[in-house]
């Protein structure tokens, strides 16, 4: 396909943020992508223009319906200067799995990969350099047509926008404490939990309140049906070191497709080491837990890239895994994600793509 995105840059520069005001998700680049569909004409209208706001007609079938996916990946300043994104092409085929479960029109993988070079090279001096800082990218989807009715939009929107970050937690690289939800059910295998779309952390909203009100940074999920086998944080994939193996739930259509997840899997076995996806109780974690044998927790995804685990809150009582710390293997796996990414080691499995 022939790719023609038209560009209209901005007039008026923002200022940008200095490295420790940077947070997570606060501060936008100065220009966005934008490509329209219509039901008979297909994809059509790609552009870059000055970062404004989105107007839409109060009958959207986004607000009303919930028609709507998102992505999220980064690019980075790597140590010779090279800007640079993580595996984009994993985020454009999950982005379109997510469409087909939403029943939205998929979008061309090369548009979709020809949209993010060009916007990240156009704002590329918003790249933050500082330690543990990047530029965030969110690609999304929403339903435009304005009407009333239960059936698939007939027009569209794709949009990527820009943030630079810091780190997703405000304690960094430390141990965070998550909270095991009992209560609430987020999805169940043939639902929509395997894809990111906004309704499943709308889902998630009131357990997190529960969780801060326990001091804990994220909620962990439990499976639907049983109640009993352990899924995923609201934002990250999960692993437990279990003696000498690494687990990590399976894909069972009611969580995320993780690409940190994925890429950390390859990682770990690249090493030599025992990793099994399979099911996991709850159970088996906390008797794990008392016994010695969970050794380390972590959780992983694009935000936080790798993120300890220093503590479960389980039905009233707090579980600390291993001596609370950090552990040796989780920041092994987060130096080398990260080493990878901004390209301070060698990249053997071909993940970083420069853009220049």
């Amino acid at each position: 396909m022939t790719i023609q995105i038209r560009i209209e840059r901005t007039t008026a520069p923002k200022p940008r943020p200095q490295a420790s005001e940077l947070g997570f998700g606060k501060y936008f680049t100065d220009h966005m992508f934008i490509v329209d569909y219509a039901e008979g004409k297909g994809w059509h209208d790609a552009r870059i223009v000055p970062y404004q706001p989105i107007t839409l007609d109060p009958a959207a079938k986004v607000f009303h319906y919930g028609q709507t996916i998102f992505e999220g990946l980064k690019a980075y300043r790597t140590e010779t200067g090279q800007i640079a994104l993580f595996r984009p092409d994993m985020n454009m085929k999950r982005l379109n799995r997510s469409n087909d479960r939403m029943s939205i029109p998929a979008i061309e993988e090369e548009l979709g990969l020809e949209a993010l070079r060009q916007l990240v090279l156009i704002d590329k001096d918003w790249i933050p350099d500082a330690p543990e800082t990047s530029l965030y990218v969110r690609p999304f989807v929403i339903a435009t047509e304005a009407a009333l009715g239960v059936s698939p939009s007939k027009q569209y929107q794709f949009i990527i926008i820009m943030s630079p970050v810091g780190s997703y937690y405000a304690e960094g690289i430390k141990p965070v404490s998550i909270y095991v939800e009992s209560e609430y059910v987020r999805a169940v295998a043939g639902g929509v939990g395997h894809v990111k779309t906004a309704g499943n952390y709308a889902a998630g909203l009131k357990a997190q309140e529960g969780a801060t009100e326990q001091g804990c940074a994220q909620v962990l999920w439990l499976d639907g049906v049983h109640r009993k086998y352990v899924e995923e944080v609201g934002s990250m994939n999960v692993f437990f070191r279990l003696g000498n193996k690494i687990v990590t739930p399976a894909l069972t259509g009611s969580l995320l497709s993780g690409i940190t997840r994925d890429s950390v899997i390859h990682l770990l076995r690249h090493w030599g080491l025992e990793v099994e996806e399979r099911l996991i109780s709850i159970d088996e974690v906390t008797q794990a837990q008392k016994d010695g044998s969970l050794k380390e927790m972590f959780g992983t995804g694009t935000a936080a890239v790798i993120s300890p685990v220093g503590s479960l809150y389980w039905q009233g009582e707090k579980l600390t895994i291993g001596d609370g710390s950090t552990g040796e293997l989780t920041l092994r796996v987060y130096e080398t994600m990260t080493g990878i990414q901004t390209g301070r080691i060698e990249d053997p499995f071909g993940w970083r793509v420069a853009l220049d």
